[in-house]
């Protein structure tokens, strides 16, 4: 019941079982240090699946980027019971049968725990190892086996620690879901990261009807003004942005970077709403109180560079946007690994900018650097992965070059439709483009 829950993030679950995941994670940990010194060569296991066709092709083109599990992962070193998991998963139409090949080198630094089960499972003959939940494998080749098209061998090599991609992807999706006393909280920071509005949004309703505490509410109504915001829901966003920001008026410093925060989110969620001089009126606020009390170059300047340049695009005052873009860009390149997320947001902000100025080859250089760094640490199906196809599909359009673009939109809306609600604008958008290309193309 607990990995069908982690599994489909079925949050009402996963909080109930709040106390069984933590003494599970730490039994692992417990086993993984008392058999370290009996593994002194890499070796392998295996584990057999089901994948839908849509995520295996999404897996092939991520070949040489990082995979993570967010369950708690049972494998075995006899290849033969997953091997026929693999060919039983053929049974379900439209599944594609996966037989993972995972090398586990003891020898690296990894802090991801694992534990050989022979001598507390009932199924001693197995040779069953456990891996606690979020273990991250960089993908190797993928061919297939046994002369069926559905069959396929996916070797997985368990991650170093010090991988600068790793750094970024495991290390906080670690530490969000077990350490602290509020791990709660740090669950729906991940959901909101994977993509699962929905499911975050859960997770902060249920814990706002049970804090009293300002400093929790007031984090609470925050994060759900982002998933409003994130969901089109503009008025319903402020609102939960300004009751975080009347709390903590109240109760923190007027110099506290919380009120910078507030201020920010404000603006940007005026900008989606297209009150351009609302917009720019907080989040100069939020920037001059930032340059009063951060550092040169924190990623909040950055944050705040980046979002004035996103007004002034919309308001088609693109040199001025171009330029609050480099000041970005130039913080975060030197604060932040090279695949950090907030740099592909800023490669895809200025892309876009580069395109209204008719810039096409650099526009599409600048959106690729984006896609390039997304598909290595997002979910398939996250929604800034929606974004990327959209943006290069678009550039390709304006470019009169119909059929690349017709393929970029159709991975566009096909993530679209998982990660955003129906009545979306972006998803709208998103389908509006389809249509359109289609035309040109004369295909309906």
């Amino acid at each position: 019941m607990l990995n069908r829950a982690l599994r489909t993030l079925e949050v009402d679950t996963i909080l109930k079982m709040d106390f069984f995941i933590r003494d599970l994670h730490r039994h692992i940990e417990k086993l993984y240090l008392e058999q370290l010194n009996n593994h002194h060569a890499p070796f392998t296991v295996y584990r057999g699946q089901g994948l839908s066709t849509t995520a295996f092709k999404e897996m092939m083109q991520s070949t040489g980027g990082l995979m993570s599990f967010n369950n708690f992962l049972s494998t075995s070193k006899n290849r033969k019971v997953p091997q026929q998991f693999a060919t039983d998963a053929l049974k379900t139409p439209d599944t594609i049968g996966i037989l993972f090949n995972m090398t586990i080198d003891p020898t690296i630094s990894s802090s991801a725990p694992f534990a050989l089960l022979d001598n507390v499972s009932y199924f001693s003959n197995e040779e069953e190892i456990l891996f606690s939940m979020n273990t991250v494998f960089r993908i190797g080749e993928i061919k297939q086996f046994d002369n069926n098209e559905r069959l396929w061998l996916v070797e997985l090599t368990l991650t170093n620690d010090n991988d600068p991609q790793l750094a970024i992807l495991t290390a906080r999706m670690r530490e969000e879901t077990f350490e602290g006393s509020k791990w709660q909280y740090r669950l729906g920071e991940l959901l909101i990261k994977l993509g699962k509005l929905d499911k975050a949004e859960e997770v902060y309703e249920l814990l706002l009807d049970q804090k009293s505490n300002h400093n929790d509410k007031a984090h609470l109504y925050h994060q759900l003004g982002r998933i409003k915001d994130e969901q089109g829901e503009y008025q319903e966003a402020i609102s939960c942005y300004e009751k975080a920001l009347i709390i903590d008026q109240k109760h923190l410093p007027s110099n506290h970077p919380d009120l910078a925060d507030s201020y920010n989110n404000i603006g940007m969620v005026f900008d989606n709403m297209g009150e351009y001089s609302k917009a720019l009126s907080f989040l100069e606020k939020a920037l001059e109180m930032r340059k009063r009390i951060l550092p040169s170059n924190d990623p909040a300047l950055a944050a705040s560079y980046n979002d004035i340049g996103l007004v002034y695009n919309n308001m088609d005052e693109y040199s001025k946007a171009c330029a609050f873009h480099k000041k970005a860009i130039a913080i975060r390149q030197i604060a932040l690994p090279p695949t950090h997320p907030d740099l592909a947001t800023s490669y895809n902000n200025i892309g876009e900018v580069y395109s209204k100025m008719r810039k096409y080859s650099r526009a599409l250089s600048s959106f690729e650097q984006a896609l390039d760094i997304r598909k290595k640490t997002l979910p398939s199906d996250h929604p800034d992965l929606a974004e990327s196809y959209n943006n290069i599909g678009e550039t390709h359009d304006e470019m009169g070059e119909y059929s690349i673009a017709l393929s970029f939109y159709e991975r566009t809306v096909e993530i679209g439709q998982k990660s955003l609600p129906s009545h979306h604008p972006r998803l709208q958008e998103y389908e509006k483009n389809l249509q359109s290309v289609r035309k040109k193309l004369q295909l309906t």
